[in-house]
């Protein structure tokens, strides 16, 4: 008797859920500004970030899936990925997600997402919103407590989780380093101080080109004045040779008289 062997169906996680993106310019700019600067503050140590993409979370179920605007996840490398899986990685979901929220999304943000990212153990999770059109103030912050995500209390929405300080500022979003105190840069930012420095090098290098030109010819002045001096003494010692001599022979032709 042969068995017929049944070939295992393949399961396909997509990478997109088909639906067509309808950001404004502020969401969008800001979400790639998000990910930049916390890439960057994020680079020596192994951390994952990422956002808008397809982020799986039960294997076998491409229906369990959600897509954070901007998320991190502690523990996993960095590096670029078709779509996150989270059985792929022991298991491990994000511990930070930032929300860009707006009237449209605020529902599932405040629901589902919210109940979502609570049950995958998200450790912080935060709303912004640029336009201001529903948060007051724009920018909401929970963490999570027994399984449940709650408001951070205090004033200041401090990330214990990336060591950073979120503020609004206007439509954006700023990050602040804790330790430096100082804004982390956008991707505009960090290219117009890349050539600012830039600039500053190539004034030092053109000031110190021209202080060497000067003292070049500083030196140079200096020798011909040397030259000159050496050559002033030569002719005044020649001279006065010469003034010697005539008086000793007028001394020698008197004497012979």
């Amino acid at each position: 008797m042969v068995t017929e062997t049944i070939p295992q169906q393949t399961i396909v996680y997509p990478e997109s859920d088909g639906k067509p993106m309808g950001e404004t310019d502020s969401h969008r700019i800001l979400l790639s500004d998000l990910i930049f600067m916390l890439q960057n503050a994020l680079r020596g140590q192994v951390a994952y970030v990422s956002g808008n993409n397809m982020l799986y979370y039960e294997e076998g179920n491409p229906a369990a899936v959600v897509s954070p605007d901007v998320y991190v996840v502690f523990g996993v490398p960095q590096e670029v990925r078709r779509t996150y899986k989270t059985w792929e990685h022991g298991g491990k979901g994000p511990d930070v997600v930032i929300e860009l929220t707006s009237a449209l999304t605020r529902y599932k943000d405040l629901g589902e997402k919210w109940v979502r990212y609570a049950e995958l153990g998200v450790q912080e999770y935060y709303l912004f919103d640029p336009y201001g059109e529903y948060l007051k103030p724009p920018l909401r912050g929970y963490e999570l407590v027994d399984d449940e995500l709650i408001p951070i209390a205090g004033t200041r929405l401090v990330s214990r989780m990336l060591q950073l300080e979120l503020r609004p500022e206007g439509r954006t979003l700023s990050l602040y380093d804790l330790k430096t105190k100082t804004k982390l840069l956008t991707p505009f930012e960090a290219d117009l101080a890349r050539q600012r420095e830039a600039e500053a090098r190539q004034r030092e290098a053109e000031a110190r080109q021209a202080a060497e030109a000067r003292q070049a010819a500083e030196a140079e002045a200096r020798q011909a004045a040397e030259a000159r001096q050496a050559a002033e003494a030569e002719a005044r010692q020649a001279a006065e040779s010469e003034v010697q001599r005539l008086r000793e022979e007028l001394a020698r032709l008197r004497g012979e008289g």
